[in-house]
């Protein structure tokens, strides 16, 4: 069964940094395209950076270039999100996103065939 599962997400002051994770069960993520995307209360979701396959591009929606820098872990078949910098308009439910093949990645969620069940991001003083 293909299994993604989030973790480190919680609350931070502003300024502060999280580390997200996303681990793959089921399924080898270096095969994949992978996404990470946010949704807050009463809004679309968000895509916020997204990885290609093995090693292909890269991509950032512009509000979090410069702060948030995506990886991928082949060993722990982990992605992560690293997200410095923290704003009060970054808090959110993230979610990580799955899409076989593509060297490239899209920050539309629509071709991401599968998702984990998200972890909560809360910038507040």
């Amino acid at each position: 069964q293909l299994q993604l599962v989030e973790s480190g997400g919680g609350l931070v002051q502003p300024g502060g940094s999280l580390k997200l994770s996303c681990a793959a069960s089921g399924f080898t993520l270096d095969y994949y395209a992978i996404g990470w995307f946010r949704q807050a209360p009463g809004k679309e979701r968000e895509g916020v950076s997204c990885l290609g396959r093995s090693g292909g591009s890269t991509n950032y929606v512009d509000s979090v270039k410069g702060r948030f820098t995506i990886s991928r872990d082949n060993a722990k078949n982990t992605v992560y999100l690293q997200m410095n910098s923290l704003k009060p308009e970054d808090t959110a439910v993230y979610y990580c996103a799955a899409l076989p093949g593509p060297r490239v990645c899209y920050l539309n969620p629509s071709p991401y065939d599968y998702w984990g069940q998200g972890t909560q991001v809360t910038v507040s003083s």
